[in-house]
């Protein structure tokens, strides 16, 4: 049995409101998108450099994205993080420094710099996306493409 809330078009919230399912940017977009953020003078002043580099090279890009995951699902994905503005520190893992010159490293930098929603949690598309972002960073700044 259906009520008639459920069969009514007027209650029908339609395509237009609400959020939108998030769409991943294409490669091509993606590296535009990190273009554009990595010339703010703020996260112009991050790159891989010594032992983050160093970790870097020695875990591989597999080990990387899985930290990345990781981190992301603790540290990001909550609608509200634990420290949510503080919880990225700037050095210690490759990931972190990629968190800082991507806007990824708390939800305030995310929404301004990605438009996702701040005060609910990532959905598994946004989640994928950031690792995405990430993992692209750090791959552009191991082979020298991203400066």
């Amino acid at each position: 049995m259906t009520s008639s809330h459920d069969s009514d078009p007027e209650s029908d919230p339609g395509p237009d409101s609400g959020p939108q399912p998030f769409t991943p940017p294409s490669p091509a977009a993606l590296d535009a998108r990190l273009d554009s953020i990595t010339r703010q003078p703020f996260r112009a002043r991050f790159h891989l450099r010594g032992r983050d580099r160093a970790t870097a090279e020695l875990k591989g890009p597999a080990t990387i994205r899985w930290h990345a995951y990781d981190l992301i699902a603790k540290r990001l994905a909550p609608a509200q993080p634990y420290k949510d503005g503080k919880q990225t520190p700037y050095k210690g893992h490759p990931v972190f420094v990629a968190q800082h010159a991507t806007g990824t490293c708390c939800r305030t930098c995310l929404l301004r710099c990605h438009g996702i929603e701040k005060g609910r949690d990532l959905t598994r598309a946004e989640h994928v996306y950031v690792v995405e972002v990430i993992c692209r960073w750090i791959e552009r700044e191991m082979t020298g493409t991203g400066r």
